[in-house]
């Protein structure tokens, strides 16, 4: 009996040893990726982190100067204007194209022939590249040949013949009703797949129960595609950070910083003025905004909530 249980078992020793094997043969899979997420992404990011404490210009030496530019921050009266217009892009994109989409997805559930050709209609601004979007959206909002001027000239409408991207009132909310008719498709598609797979009887059980169209889209329809509809919401809230294109391309954030957002104020410093250290500050705040929303989303899922 001693003898037995002081013998050791060959096959655990073999066992130990495979299965150090296969964790090594992982890694050695894994390491490329890592390697390559440290080089693009982990290294550029400690980088950028570093050269906001500096004064560096884009060439050249760095001086470190501490908390300058945090300080600078705090009085650039452009970056709070930049910071408000983000805030005022957000808050529209967190309406406008969720209530479209949500109010187009429901309306084509009930179409049963058509429905992928109005999908493929509707997804197609989507994948405009944003130049093209832009110079017909600039073209249509011209104060002289532009649509307004046209319904002016032709049936007497004049509220719309003004220079919508030209006017500090206007600028910003010309600029996000161009992308609003760009990205409203994207919304519609995903809200649209997601009422595809809600259960049919349970429409049937709020049918049965005397729900009206409204009730069975409040009661059933909405709970139903929640996840989707928050995931929407928390990349909206992401991307309304980092907007760009669409006001570089229109206005550069002007007239006089009227549509600035944080990303036309970064590559302004950066890229014109060449204070680098000063942009990268303005990027930190960027990825303070992204980081607060992600951390309020898993927040609200630790405390419970069903998003």
């Amino acid at each position: 009996m001693a003898a037995t249980q002081g013998t050791i078992q060959p096959g655990a020793v073999s066992l130990g040893g495979g299965s150090r094997r296969r964790e090594l043969g992982r890694w050695l899979f894994i390491l490329p990726v890592v390697f390559l997420n440290l080089v693009v992404i982990v290294g550029p990011a400690l980088f950028g982190v570093y050269i906001a404490f500096t004064d560096w210009s884009g060439v050249g030496s760095m001086n470190f100067v501490g908390l300058e530019n945090f300080a600078r921050l705090l009085q650039d009266q452009v970056f709070w204007k930049a910071l408000r217009n983000n805030l005022v892009w957000t808050a529209i994109f967190l309406v406008v194209p969720i209530v479209l989409g949500l109010l187009g997805a429901y309306m084509l559930t009930g179409i049963r022939r058509g429905q992928m050709f109005m999908r493929v209609a509707f997804f197609v601004p989507y994948v405009l590249p944003s130049v093209v979007t832009t110079h017909i959206w600039r073209y249509l909002m011209h104060p002289r040949v532009g649509l307004g001027q046209w319904l002016s000239d032709t049936f007497g409408i004049d509220f719309l013949d003004k220079a919508w991207l030209g006017s500090r009132d206007t600028a910003l909310y010309g600029i996000a009703f161009m992308d609003n008719w760009h990205f409203w498709g994207f919304p519609l598609v995903l809200l649209l797949a997601a009422m595809s797979a809600v259960d049919v009887e349970l429409y049937e059980v709020a049918r049965l129960d005397g729900a009206s169209r409204f009730q069975q889209f409040r009661h059933v329809t909405l709970p139903s595609i929640r996840p989707t509809l928050v995931f929407l919401l928390l990349m909206i809230a992401i991307w309304s950070a980092l907007v760009f294109d669409y006001i570089f391309l229109t206005t550069g954030g002007g007239p006089a910083n009227a549509s600035e957002v944080m990303g036309t104020h970064l590559y302004t410093t950066a890229f014109e003025r060449f204070q680098t250290g000063y942009a990268a500050t303005i990027g930190l705040v960027m990825v303070l905004w992204v980081a607060l929303v992600v951390g309020g989303f898993v927040y609200l899922r630790k405390r419970g909530w069903e998003i």
